[in-house]
């Protein structure tokens, strides 16, 4: 079988846990190159990847057939294009971009190119929300009036990301970050709403982006 030779756009944590190990025990896939732009610290466990210090200079890595794209949500349209423009496959980490408008440019420049390109949903796979589809498929629970879906974060301190707590960078805040996650499981569960209520703010106070969100989607039941 044919490897995919794939490169990865970051090793912070998203890289060290969500993505590396399972690329690297995967039998179809090969890590061919990580971006550390300072640092070294995938050599240990990933000695065949040749490490680049920038997205740009990876990309010009002709035997790279697919890139995963990891890095703070704010630059996910800039190299998800530039990747594409480059002839790569893409996957994205969650969330997409930061507003719906970059993210059809990106799904349509795909598309004029023929490659593949899709989001990295990783809470599908969790155990209770594959037991929650279990049940669902088996009819065990009649008809279903209401779900609540949520996480419970209490976090009183900065957590030091400026991408993911600084209003003033579109796509920070909870709401980009957890609530993909969220409304990923609904829609994929019971379909797109008619109609939707949403209630967004910060608790921190209005130097961080939000930190509380809650959405109501409203589908027929037939």
């Amino acid at each position: 079988m044919q490897l995919v030779k794939t490169g990865l756009c970051a090793f912070g944590m998203s890289g060290k846990v969500f993505h590396a190990p399972f690329l690297k025990e995967h039998p179809g896939f090969y890590i061919s190159a990580i971006v550390e732009r300072s640092k070294e610290e995938s050599k240990e466990k990933y000695p065949e990847a040749t490490i680049y210090r920038s997205v740009e200079d990876m990309l010009q890595d002709a035997d790279i057939e697919l890139v995963i794209i990891n890095t703070p949500v704010q630059t996910h349209y800039e190299y998800a294009k530039k990747a594409l423009e480059a002839g790569k496959n893409i996957i994205v980490e969650k969330p997409f971009t930061v507003n719906v408008s970059e993210a059809e440019e990106l799904v349509k420049l795909a598309d004029e190119k023929g490659l593949f390109v899709s989001v990295y949903q990783n809470r599908r796979f969790d155990r209770d929300f594959l037991q929650v589809q279990k049940v669902l498929q088996d009819g065990k629970l009649g008809n279903i009036k209401e779900v609540e879906i949520r996480f419970d974060r209490f976090r009183t301190t900065p957590s030091g990301k400026p991408h993911k707590e600084n209003p003033d960078q579109e796509g920070s805040g909870s709401l980009h970050d957890l609530g993909a996650h969220l409304v990923d499981q609904a829609l994929y569960s019971f379909g797109y709403p008619e109609k939707l209520f949403a209630d967004v703010f910060s608790m921190k106070g209005a130097e961080f982006a939000n930190d509380y969100f809650e959405i109501l989607l409203f589908i027929k039941i037939i």
